[in-house]
C-alpha cells in the first residue's frame, strides 16, 4: 500500500504572462493539456498599497526587464484586475484545472477571496502580514498556502501557532522554500522538509515545496521526503523579458515533472509478497538451483 499522498503539481504562471491575457490563457491551456499540471497560479498586487511612494517611483533595478519607466509602472503593466482574474478562473474551470493566485496585500486578498478559489497562496515576502492573514482566516474558507522562504524557524512556528489559535490550521499548507532566482542546489536545503514534517505534519493539512532551482531532480527528491505539493514557476520561453523567466520551467520541463512525480508515486510501495508475480517467471527461469 502506498502511504504517500498523490503529488499535486502547481504551474506558477505568476507574472510570466507579460500582462497579456492571450498569453495567460495559452499558459493555462498548455499547463492542462500538455503539462498535465493540477493547478496554475497567478499573482495579485495592489501596488500602491504594497510599495512606498519612493519604491513605486524608483526605476526598475534591472531596466532590461522593466515594462515601465518606474518600478511602479512596471508592476502596474503586469497586473491583471479582478475582472480579468475572474475570466482566468472561469477559463481554468472550463478546462478542468485548478485556478489560484498569490496575494501580496490585504486589498488583493479580499479581491481574490471574492472569487472563491480552492486555495490562496501567501508568498514568503508577505507571511508576516498578519493583518492580511487574519482577514483571510476570518473570511475565506478555502485552503491557505504559505511559503517559508526568508523566514526564521521561530517565525514559522509563530505562523503555525496563529493558525492553530484561529482554528484554521487544518486548512494550512506550508511550503519549504528558499527565496532566490535561481537558487543553487546547495541552498535548496531539502532536508528542511523533514523538519517541517516532524514539527507540523500533525497540525497542518500538508507540506509543500516551492522551488526556484534549475531542472526537476530536486522536486522528485522533495516529494519522496514528504512534500506532496510541488510548485514551480512556469513560462513558455525562459529567454523572455522579465525577472522570473530564467528560474522557470518551460512546458516540456513541467510535463516531465508531472510524469516523473506520478511514476515515483506508483513506485513508493513495499512488496506485497516476497516474490512478486512478475518475479516468479524470472525465478522459475533464472534462479540458481542447488543440486
Amino acid at each position: 500500500m502506498n502511504n504517500y499522498k498523490k503529488p499535486f503539481v502547481i504551474a506558477e504562471i505568476g507574472c510570466n504572462h507579460k500582462g497579456d491575457m492571450v498569453i495567460a490563457k495559452e499558459l493555462i491551456r498548455i499547463a492542462k493539456i500538455f503539462c498535465n499540471s493540477d493547478a496554475v497560479k497567478f499573482q495579485k498586487r495592489n501596488n500602491k498599497e504594497l510599495l512606498t511612494v519612493e519604491q513605486y517611483n524608483k526605476p526598475h533595478p534591472n531596466p532590461s526587464n522593466s515594462y515601465g519607466e518606474t518600478y511602479g509602472a512596471h508592476r502596474e503593466f503586469l497586473e491583471f484586475n479582478l475582472q480579468q482574474h475572474a475570466e482566468l478562473k472561469e477559463y481554468c474551470e472550463d478546462l478542468g484545472i485548478v485556478y489560484s493566485t498569490s496575494v501580496w496585500d490585504t486589498t488583493s486578498a479580499k479581491e481574490i477571496a471574492s472569487l472563491n478559489p480552492d486555495f490562496i497562496k501567501i508568498p514568503s515576502a508577505c507571511n508576516n502580514n498578519f493583518e492580511m492573514i487574519d482577514w483571510l482566516c476570518d473570511n475565506y474558507k478555502g485552503e491557505i498556502h504559505i511559503s517559508t522562504g526568508m523566514t526564521t524557524k521561530d517565525e514559522t512556528s509563530n505562523l503555525v501557532d496563529f493558525f492553530v489559535n484561529k482554528g484554521r490550521n487544518k486548512d494550512l499548507v506550508i511550503y519549504n522554500c528558499t527565496s532566490g532566482y535561481p537558487v543553487p542546489f546547495e541552498d535548496v536545503c531539502l532536508l528542511d522538509i523533514k523538519l517541517l514534517i516532524d514539527k507540523y505534519a500533525d497540525k497542518v493539512k500538508s507540506i509543500g515545496f516551492s522551488g526556484h532551482h534549475l531542472g526537476i531532480a530536486v522536486d522528485i527528491a522533495a516529494y519522496t521526503l514528504g512534500a506532496n505539493i510541488i510548485e514551480r514557476h512556469y513560462t513558455l520561453d525562459r529567454t523572455w523579458k522579465g525577472t522570473d523567466h530564467a528560474a522557470s520551467l518551460e512546458p516540456e520541463g513541467v510535463r516531465k515533472l508531472s510524469r516523473d512525480l506520478k511514476a515515483v508515486y506508483k513506485a513508493l510501495t513495499f512488496k506485497s509478497q516476497d516474490i512478486l508475480p512478475i518475479e516468479q517467471v524470472q525465478r522459475d527461469k533464472l534462479k540458481y538451483r542447488n543440486a
